[in-house]
């Protein structure tokens, strides 16, 4: 029986999954890299480190494997982009993070530019730092190699997946998801676009070539296995989850937390409600699936950073408190470490607590922090309500969709069933699913007990009151940083 191989190459780590034809799924390896922060607000990875992490994880499932390996499926963060030298396969600096906000300035005078409306437009997206081509104009214009490199036509700039790629396969490609992603990419058209390459000052010719998501993406000779499938994590998320019919909704609580609704066929652009039209995947000709994207910056990262902080003392302590909520006493904490994603788009926003007195204790304060991420990640799910039929049941998966008392307080929230599926890693088996389709044999389902889920939670109570102070607190978290 034939096995593929799913990477999941994610903003902490690199998980990586066996999946054979029977829906056997096996986690074969997890590494964590290095979070690099050389300025305030800037977020690195080492390119070359990712790039370890990612084929030692291939050397331990290939290791693991019983039987053939039929292909290898790759996710990739997304918005994070490296440069390199097309001849030696060099990075010429660290990889910029989606979270890193060092483009602001640039951003402020695009808008000043007055072209924003053309790139929504034309890519869907709001102008941000959070998107890779900013971060592409950054490097040409600071790091002295890549001018030098561009001159001798050996520059490369583009997101993670197409280092990978180059490096493993000596194929510079990315997929449609992906591109879609970076501000560079014309979502109707489904191709690079020239004027958007112009706005920001990124050469059409250091982009790498737009294959579809399932596909030949070269052999990895280590391995003699084909890739055969390249993705965006939240999108691989969605495709995991069996979100593929037109409303299907998923959530993932990862570094930031991302809500995604399968939109079919149809680009769905509702720019002042702060969503993201996006590219799902391109399955095969005539099967373009879009999506629409509703994230916020800080999710897994507000619980890290309260353990960095040593106000909780770890992620087990954080799963239950002595009170069924702080924010019915009036304290409220608003996850804008990194400022405000979906729908504000605003990076001036700081995060704060609200209505500490000299009562509040060190798990008060924890406990607001989880409730917080909670009440942000409701107003992306009450947002997409609003313009699309959910269904009563929302999946769940990553790392806080582990804590019992988060995931209930969500659904309260919410006021929708939050099911969290059997298996922990459903980014790599999303990827697996599709690299197993690309290598030709049908998509499975991972064998399960419980009807597939590992815990639901259905709404007890309703918070309208504690909705509507939230909403408060986070129009006082606004413009802090700019009014600095």
């Amino acid at each position: 029986m034939a096995s593929v191989v799913g990477i999941d190459q994610g903003t902490t780590g690199t998980k990586v999954v066996l999946l054979d034809e029977g829906g056997e799924l096996t986690l074969a390896g997890s590494r964590k890299h290095r979070q690099i922060y050389p300025r305030s607000g800037w977020v690195e990875h080492d390119p070359e480190e990712l790039l370890a992490n990612v084929e030692l994880g291939l050397k331990e499932a290939a290791d693991q494997c019983e039987s053939s390996l039929a292909g290898i499926g790759i996710d990739n963060q997304g918005e994070t982009i490296v440069a390199w030298d097309s001849k030696t396969g060099e990075p010429i600096c660290n990889a910029i993070v989606w979270q890193d906000n060092r483009t602001q300035q640039r951003i402020a005078e695009l808008k000043s530019d007055g072209v924003e409306r053309e790139v929504l437009n034309r890519a869907g997206l709001p102008l941000d730092p959070y998107f890779s081509a900013s971060k592409m104009s950054w490097i040409l214009d600071h790091v002295p190699a890549a001018s030098e490199l561009l001159k001798q036509n050996r520059l490369r700039i583009a997101t993670s997946d197409a280092f990978f790629l180059d490096r493993m396969t000596g194929v510079y490609a990315t997929d449609p998801g992906t591109a879609s992603r970076t501000s560079l990419f014309n979502l109707e058209q489904c191709k690079w676009d020239d004027e958007l390459c112009r706005i920001f000052g990124v050469p059409r010719e250091i982009l790498p070539e737009v294959k579809r998501t399932v596909g030949d993406f070269g052999v990895y000779p280590p391995l003699n296995c084909s890739v055969t499938a390249n993705i965006v994590d939240q999108q691989a998320a969605l495709y995991g989850h069996g979100c593929i019919e037109v409303g299907d909704t998923k959530i993932t609580f990862g570094t930031g937390a991302f809500a995604l609704t399968n939109t079919g066929p149809q680009i769905f652009r509702r720019p002042e409600q702060g969503f993201l039209p996006t590219v799902a995947w391109d399955l095969e000709s005539g099967q373009l699936s879009y999506a629409v994207d509703a994230g916020l910056y800080n999710a897994g990262s507000a619980v890290e950073w309260l353990l960095e902080l040593s106000l909780a003392d770890s992620v087990e302590n954080l799963n239950r408190f002595g009170k069924d909520s702080v924010a019915a006493d009036g304290l409220f904490f608003v996850p804008a470490l990194s400022g405000l994603g979906c729908p504000y788009w605003e990076r001036s926003a700081s995060a704060l607590w609200i209505g500490m007195d000299q009562h509040t204790s060190r798990s008060d304060l924890c406990q607001a922090v989880i409730e917080g991420v909670a009440f942000r990640s409701s107003q992306l799910i009450d947002s997409l309500a609003k313009e699309f039929p959910l269904p009563s049941a929302i999946p769940a998966d990553g790392g806080l969709s582990n804590n019992p008392f988060f995931c209930q307080f969500f659904a309260n929230l919410i006021q929708r069933e939050v099911v969290v599926p059997s298996t922990a890693e459903i980014t790599a088996f999303g990827t697996a699913k599709l690299a197993m389709m690309g290598a030709g044999s049908a998509a499975c389902e991972v064998k399960s007990t419980e009807g597939g889920y590992s815990a639901r939670y259905f709404p007890k109570k309703r918070l309208d009151a504690e909705k509507a102070k939230f909403a408060e607190a986070v129009d006082r978290c606004r413009n802090w940083r700019q009014s600095e």
